[in-house]
């Protein structure tokens, strides 16, 4: 079955399965994307991205420069706040601890200050996420990247999976962005297309590949199916395992309108870089 009747096919089973009407759950997914997608870049459902030439610089806007490591220090957040500045990337993307630092850093720059919630497991609670969320947005974040429940979807219960992300976008203030992470590596393509759709109906503004710890990070193929699944208005994030230029070209070709990843600074330059978020 191509991608395109697997996306058909599984959209009405979600939206039956979620008591919903699938043209209006599909409008109303758009709707909550609609005018809040970041990326500079905007794929068709039939995943023609215009190919136009790019160069190293360029890709900088399209960067969340990361940093989630456990044993991350206090001049290594520094560090990525100051490339952050220097390179003009669109975010520094930390664990919640280090938001009010990386807001203090940033105050008057443009950069954003994105958080990940419930990372990286995504296992706790949502009023436990919804909790972590209004935290670091008090804190001055402006993106939250949340990990979904990957349990409740492999036990097919999705309107826990739902419930779960409702939880954190509750907490989102109006200005606050929304991205999903869905974990690819652990699940099948049906999977990834019912979370995308789940996603997409709980008011999700992104869906996002990876947390980068896990088995494997996005893969253009994953970026694609995803951009296919949530169409036009809602963003796609590519997150882990994009190490160089022709990575992040890859990914956005595909259909990526944001890149996760601790090599911008590389990337910028046009180098490569073995290992890695």
């Amino acid at each position: 079955m191509d991608d395109k009747k697997l996306v058909d096919l599984i959209t009405s089973e979600v939206m039956k399965r979620l008591g919903g009407d699938a043209e209006a759950g599909a409008s109303a997914g758009g709707a909550a994307g609609a005018g809040t997608t970041t990326g500079p870049v905007e794929a068709e459902p039939n995943d023609a991205v215009v190919d136009i030439p790019i160069i190293p610089s360029d890709l900088a806007k399209f960067i969340d420069h990361t940093l989630l490591k456990p044993e991350a220090t206090t001049e290594q957040i520094d560090k990525i706040c100051s490339e952050a500045k220097e390179h003009k990337f669109y975010s520094v993307c930390v664990n919640t601890s280090w938001v009010a630092r990386c807001a203090r850093k940033l105050q008057g720059t443009g950069v954003k200050v994105c958080a990940v919630v419930g990372f990286p497991l995504g296992a706790m609670s949502g009023r436990a996420k919804n909790f972590e969320t209004r935290h670091a947005i008090e804190d001055g974040a402006r993106e939250i990247d949340m990990v979904i429940n990957v349990g409740a979807l492999k036990s097919r219960d999705f309107k826990a999976v739902e419930e779960d992300i409702k939880w954190v976008k509750r907490a989102c203030t109006r200005n606050v962005i929304l991205k999903v992470i869905i974990e690819t590596a652990l699940l099948a393509d049906e999977e990834k297309v019912l979370v995308c759709q789940i996603a997409k109906n709980a008011g999700a503004d992104f869906v996002k590949t990876s947390t980068g710890f896990s088995h494997h990070g996005a893969t253009v193929k994953d970026v694609r199916l995803m951009r296919r699944t949530v169409g036009p208005r809602l963003g796609v994030k590519a997150a882990g395992g994009v190490r160089s230029f022709d990575d992040a070209v890859d990914m956005i070709r595909a259909g990526a309108t944001r890149l996760g990843t601790s090599s911008g600074v590389k990337i910028v330059s046009g180098e490569t870089v073995e290992g890695g978020y």
